[in-house]
C-alpha cells in the first residue's frame, strides 16, 4: 500500500502522524512525503535554511521514505500566493504517487499555511478524482501548537473519529522529532517531548491502549 503524508512545514507530519508512518513502514507499506514550504531569506539566514534542509533529509531517512517531494514555497506566506498554482503542484504529486492513504493537515489550524494546504489538497481530492487516482482514505491529523491553538469556533474544531495504536512506535517518534533541532521545544512547551507523550497518552486512553494518534476521517471511497 502507498501512503502519502502531506505537510506544510517539515515537522508537521512527525507531530501529527509520525507514529502511524512508522507503523505503516513496519507493516511493509511504501511511504511518500510532500513538504509544501521551506524557509527563505531574508526572514531566515542562509545557515538556518541549510540546517533545516539537512533535518528534512535525516527525517526522511529515519522513516524510510521511498520518495519525498519539496515544493519549496515560502513558509508563512502561502496565503499570499495564487491558490490555483498550489492546487496544480499538489495534483502533480498525487498523480505521480497514486497513494491509497493520504494523511493531511487539519483545516481548522491556527497556522495559515496549514489551512491553505488543506484547502488546496481537498480541491485536488474531490470524490471522483480520488477514484481516478486510487486514493481510498483521507485522514486529517492534529499538530501540537497549531491545532489546539485555533479559536473556539465550531467549524475549526478537531473532532477525531479514528484512533490508531502507536504504542510500539512512540519512542522512535520522539527520537525522530528530536532530529528537528531547529523546531523542537523544550518542556513544558507544546512541541516538547512531554507534551507529545501526553497527547499520545491521552489519545491512547480514549481507546484503552498506552499510546495512540487520533485522526479525522475526511473521506473514504471504496
Amino acid at each position: 500500500m502507498k501512503v502519502l503524508a502531506i505537510s506544510a512545514h517539515p515537522d508537521d507530519e512527525t507531530l501529527g502522524c509520525g507514529g502511524m508512518l512508522l507503523r505503516h513502514a513496519a507493516e511493509g507499506d511504501s511511504l511518500f512525503w510532500l513538504v509544501v514550504t521551506e524557509t527563505h531569506e531574508p526572514q531566515w539566514s542562509a545557515e538556518t535554511i541549510q540546517v533545516k534542509a539537512t533535518e528534512v533529509k535525516r527525517v526522511a531517512e529515519a522513516y524510510g521514505v521511498q520518495q519525498y517531494f519539496k515544493l519549496g514555497l515560502p513558509s508563512i506566506r502561502l496565503d499570499t500566493l495564487p491558490l490555483a498554482d498550489l492546487i496544480g503542484r499538489i495534483r502533480d504529486v498525487i498523480q505521480e504517487v497514486k497513494p491509497e492513504v493520504v494523511y493531511l493537515l487539519h483545516g481548522g489550524d491556527v497556522n495559515s499555511d496549514h489551512c491553505v494546504v488543506f484547502t488546496a489538497t481537498m480541491s485536488v481530492l474531490k470524490t471522483f478524482y480520488m477514484r481516478k487516482w486510487g486514493v481510498r482514505c483521507i485522514f486529517c491529523y492534529e499538530t501540537l501548537s497549531s491545532t489546539e491553538a485555533a479559536p473556539p469556533q465550531p467549524h475549526r474544531a478537531f473532532v477525531p473519529n479514528v484512533y490508531r495504536d502507536i504504542t510500539p512506535y512512540l519512542e522512535q517518534k520522539l527520537e525522530i522529532m528530536g532530529l528537528y533541532e531547529s523546531e523542537t521545544h523544550s518542556d513544558p512547551w507544546p512541541r516538547g517531548p512531554s507534551a507529545i507523550r501526553a497527547l499520545a497518552r491521552y489519545r491512547g486512553g480514549s481507546i484503552g491502549v498506552d499510546y495512540a494518534e487520533a485522526f479525522m476521517l475526511i473521506r473514504e471511497v471504496d
